[in-house]
């Protein structure tokens, strides 16, 4: 364990490691998504979305190795709601109209509805029996399946999409640019495999600092998970996502935070795999179950922005993600 000023000092340099590889991830991301064909809804899911995650998956990981259940939890869902709450921060970034008017599409739609069954699989799992096979509850199983299902139906989604977003002059379809850097596709993968590495590293970092500083300040795991460590490790999502925006990759820039929230859900199967005490779903504490509903309302408002598609610079959308999360945290840490 660390000392709380050397654990606060690793929290910050992590920070700053994970910001300037942020700005970089998202250029590579945008032309990878262009000239693979992947579009950038699901290259927002798949590359930007899940890499920019391993921090969080790594501290998660640590968190639930060590014992603790509630610091895993709530550092994996905690991160679901900083990040939603980057997107509505976002919106200021972008002056032409409301960022979920400008990115409605369907495999974000689809991605949205997905992640919301992913977080009620987690929260049914917390009340069912609790029964484990080789120390793995059976939910773990279930949760990696419907993650890949919802991957499957996010790529069909972009291929051939049932219905459409109606299109207004102010809404952004997501076309590959003609312009590109002209560099190889190997030293493109190669660039982001790097940035992925060192992303990665930090996880460790700041899953060793928040464990330390829960041990060393007597504040409980989910209370450090929930306001610090899923914070830091959400900061990539919070540069990504706004170089996104500031390029015009508002698709992208959607597709990024919530194609990590997605992912970040399976930072609940990799906490319970590494948790050796039994099943981590029956080990979350009270403040890490009301971390998930709080959650469940951020997305769900999230989504009924894009269907709304208020015009404004920041729809009720925006306001309402920040007020609910807001609200949630005051209450966790009067609780706490």
């Amino acid at each position: 364990m660390w000392s709380v000023p050397v654990a606060g000092a690793a929290l910050v340099v992590a920070g700053v490691v994970l910001v300037t590889v942020g700005v970089r991830f998202t250029h590579l991301v945008d032309e990878l998504a262009d000239r693979t064909g992947m579009g950038e809804a699901l290259a927002g899911a798949l590359l930007l979305g899940a890499t920019t995650s391993l921090p969080g998956l790594i501290t998660t990981i640590l968190g639930a190795a060590s014992g603790e259940a509630g610091f895993a939890m709530s550092n994996a869902i905690g991160g679901i709601a900083a990040q939603t709450v980057f997107l509505a921060i976002a919106d200021s970034f972008y002056r032409p109209v409301n960022l979920e008017h400008a990115a409605a599409s369907v495999p974000n739609m689809v991605q949205s509805m997905v992640l919301v069954s992913l977080i009620g699989l987690v929260l049914g799992a917390t009340g069912s029996p609790d029964v484990t096979l080789l120390g793995i509850h059976p939910a773990t199983f279930l949760l990696v399946a419907m993650y890949v299902y919802g991957l499957m139906l996010v790529r069909d989604a972009h291929h051939n999409p049932r219905w459409a977003p109606e299109q207004t002059d102010k809404t952004v379809v997501d076309e590959p640019d003609e312009e590109h850097s002209g560099r190889a596709m190997s030293r493109l993968w190669v660039e982001f495999g790097i940035s992925a590495a060192v992303v990665a590293a930090t996880g460790w970092v700041v899953g060793t600092a928040g464990l330390s500083l829960a041990d060393q300040t007597g504040l409980s795991g989910s209370l450090v998970g929930a306001l610090f460590t899923s914070v830091v490790t959400s900061l990539p999502e919070l540069v990504t996502v706004i170089a996104a925006v500031r390029i015009g990759a508002v698709t992208l820039a959607v597709g990024d935070i919530l194609g990590g929230n997605t992912f970040d859900v399976l930072f609940v199967a990799a906490a319970d795999i590494a948790y050796r005490d039994g099943s981590i779903y029956h080990a979350a504490d009270s403040s890490a179950l009301f971390l998930m509903a709080v959650t469940v309302v951020l997305v769900a408002v999230l989504a009924a922005g894009m269907l709304r598609r208020d015009e404004r610079a920041i729809g009720f959308e925006g306001v309402a993600i920040i007020g609910f999360y807001a609200l949630g945290i005051t209450s966790l840490v009067l609780v706490g």
